[in-house]
């Protein structure tokens, strides 16, 4: 684990996300040691389209629950579409009930 990259760790990290469930940019990076790295995250996870194996980015949302990284899928509506698909409600491009599905990777993680 130590020799992966910064952006490796937030794919394996947001690979554990349940469906069903979202964090925030800044949850993952605080799991990860960088609570000031949570753009970094973001950058990561616009990259992680080019990975061969599926990294479900449209689980992690800002920290009020806002889609702010859905301009970064295929079309404007595909991060609330798969959000949807997992029983997640999305109003006005916000998670509905956020703090009650919002997974925390520091307290579901060891």
């Amino acid at each position: 684990m130590n020799d992966e990259t910064f952006f490796e760790k937030v794919y394996r990290v947001t690979k554990q996300i349940p469906a069903g469930r979202v964090t925030s940019y800044g949850a993952i990076a605080r799991f990860l040691g960088s609570s000031a790295a949570a753009r970094m995250v973001g950058w990561a996870l616009n990259s992680s389209k080019d990975k061969e194996d599926f990294i479900p980015a449209h689980r992690v949302v800002n920290k009020k629950g806002m889609l702010t990284g859905k301009s970064h899928f295929q079309g404007p509506d595909v991060m609330k579409q798969l959000l949807e698909n997992e029983g997640i409600e999305v109003k006005d491009d916000k998670v509905v009930d956020y703090e009650r599905i919002f997974w925390d990777p520091g307290k579901e993680l060891i």
